[in-house]
């Protein structure tokens, strides 16, 4: 953890160069960051921070990966794009993993599309209602945990 929180702060003062190679060695060795925390604590600053203005192949790439945490990666690298008012990303990772069966993954994405929701609630209700239906429940009760408790309602019965 350490390591990483040295790489996250290292990262947001390095210049372009310093960016690139520490968003390199973090690519290159995302089989130690292999718990919720670190994706959690690094992702977003890591590869989120380096995506921006550049192509964003790699987050297809890591959301198809056979590890949960490469998966979850993904997703969570796409905070500080959405902070940005980005929204697709976050949405095509989302459809990428809505089927996916691990509990931590359905978790972060739910996540995710309350963090759109928090700032482009249209965005948000527009993106589910056409997946709603078929969200692990975890994910929808994550993605709708903000809104007001009728609205919730209708989503958990299906009735949006």
């Amino acid at each position: 953890m350490v390591d990483l929180l040295i790489l996250v702060r290292r990262f947001t003062r390095g210049d372009a160069g310093s960016r690139e190679a520490i968003h390199r060695l973090y690519l290159a060795n995302t089989a130690h960051v292999n718990n919720w925390d670190l994706v959690d604590s690094s992702a977003p600053a890591i590869v989120g921070g380096y995506l921006r203005g550049r192509k964003r192949s790699i987050l297809r790439t890591l959301a198809r990966s056979d590890s949960a945490w490469e998966r979850r990666i993904a997703i969570l690298a796409t905070l500080p794009l959405m902070k940005r008012g980005e929204f697709t990303d976050t949405f095509r990772i989302a459809d990428l993993l809505l089927a996916d069966e691990h509990d931590l993954i359905h978790k972060a994405v739910g996540w995710m599309i309350r963090e759109v929701g928090n700032r482009d609630r249209e965005a948000a209700a527009e993106f589910l209602a056409s997946r709603y239906d078929r969200m692990p429940r975890t994910m929808l009760r994550y993605a709708i945990e903000k809104l007001p408790e009728p609205i919730r309602k209708r989503y958990l019965r299906g009735k949006v």
